[in-house]
């Protein structure tokens, strides 16, 4: 028996696709138990699956459940983790073993539901945003795993950036050095979660599905190592002014440090902190970002299949 067996359950419906080359699109469950309330987070979940299901892929939500990392979660196992919310443990790299092996439950990073897609073979994975580098990490060397996941694991990222209460110049060039390739949907300059615009250019513009896929197989086939993230804007109309979140993320960052607060537990305080201090508009923006990055994660899914075949 695959000791992986052990540790990895996948989905009937999600096998059948990666079975008969179907699209599958992955996605992450902190962001049910940790990033909004109940019955938020549920219906936000759900809703996201029906977006994918209407671009014509299957979406495939991951989460560690009883001790498996489970590719495919049921409606049933979404209402539990929304339920339980921040008594499920967010579940980084570093956590996984431990959580496996103790049969719990766990809520995957971006960093975790990269390690289970790739282990069941799905290769696109959409999101909100990714971690980085932290403001400051010059002297607290407070950076993401996610950014280390991206390195090393063949999955390819569909994001609104990296989250704004980060440096994103930094994550950038931590990127590159990692041999990273950060690709803008339609855009030449890295989105910055809430809003469209950032000030740093990515490395490539891609117009469409068609050339995020190609891109993707052609690292696949030389063997490049890690995954690939494609920054995909906010859309306009729900995007907020710059200078404006701006001063909200500078606000819970001096809040965040008044009170001590380290390591994971940084980004769900900070996010919830901008949250009341926008009066809930960036937790909208939040939502509407995460609906527009799933619906192009399935039209590149749908593409990557599409090139598969024709191989």
């Amino acid at each position: 028996m695959n000791d992986l067996n052990r540790y990895l359950s996948v989905s009937p419906e999600v096998q059948s696709a990666l079975k008969e080359n179907r699209p599958v699109v992955a996605l992450e469950s902190t962001i049910i138990s940790h990033g909004m309330p109940y019955p938020r987070n549920v219906e936000t979940a759900l809703r996201v699956e029906e977006i994918i299901r209407e671009h014509g892929a299957v979406p495939a939500t991951i989460a560690v459940i009883q001790g498996r990392m489970t590719v495919g979660c049921t409606k049933e196992q979404i209402e539990y983790l929304g339920k339980r919310g921040l008594d499920v443990p967010k579940a980084s790299r570093r956590d996984l073993p431990v959580l496996l092996a103790r049969g719990m439950d766990g809520a995957t990073t971006v960093t975790t539901t990269m390690i289970a897609a790739a282990a069941a073979g799905v290769k696109i994975f959409a999101t909100g945003g990714i971690g980085g580098v932290h403001r400051g990490a010059e002297t607290t060397m407070d950076i993401s795993a996610d950014l280390e996941e991206l390195a090393q694991t063949p999955v390819l990222v569909v994001c609104a950036g990296c989250k704004s209460i980060l440096d994103i110049g930094l994550t950038l060039e931590y990127l590159e050095t990692k041999g990273v390739p950060v690709l803008g949907y339609r855009t030449e300059e890295m989105p910055a979660f809430y809003t469209t615009h950032s000030g740093f250019r990515v490395d490539y513009r891609m117009e469409g599905p068609e050339d995020v896929a190609a891109a993707f197989l052609a690292k696949l086939a030389c063997g490049l190592k890690g995954g690939m993230l494609l920054a995909n804007p906010i859309p306009a109309q729900y995007a907020m002014d710059l200078d404006y979140i701006n001063a909200n993320i500078d606000a819970a960052l001096k809040e965040c440090a008044e009170k001590g607060i380290r390591g994971k537990a940084i980004t769900p305080f900070l996010l919830d902190r901008i949250q009341k201090l926008t009066g809930g508009k960036s937790l909208e923006a939040n939502i509407q970002l995460v609906y527009n990055n799933v619906a192009v994660g399935a039209e590149v899914a749908k593409a990557l299949c599409a090139a598969q075949a024709k191989d």
